[in-house]
C-alpha cells in the first residue's frame, strides 16, 4: 500500500455521511489542521473534484490516512 502524502493526518469516514462534498470538506479541514499549505489544499480539492465518487475516495486516500 502506498503512503499518503500527509501520513500523520487522519480522517475518519467510516460511519459518516458518504457525500463527496462532506468527504472533501472534512479532508480539507484535517489537512489545514495538519499543516498543509494552501497550495496543497487547493491541489487536493481540484483533484478530488475532477472525477466521480470513487475518484474522491481514491484521491483522499492518496493524501491522508482514512479510517
Amino acid at each position: 500500500m502506498n503512503t499518503p502524502r500527509y501520513p500523520k493526518v487522519e480522517v475518519q469516514l467510516s460511519g459518516e455521511d458518504g457525500n463527496a462534498f462532506f468527504i472533501i470538506g472534512r479532508t480539507t479541514k484535517a489537512l489545514r489542521q495538519g499543516g498543509a499549505t494552501a497550495e496543497d489544499i487547493a491541489e487536493y480539492q481540484e483533484d478530488a473534484m475532477s472525477g466521480d465518487y470513487d475518484h474522491v475516495l481514491q484521491t483522499t486516500m492518496s493524501w491522508v490516512n482514512v479510517s
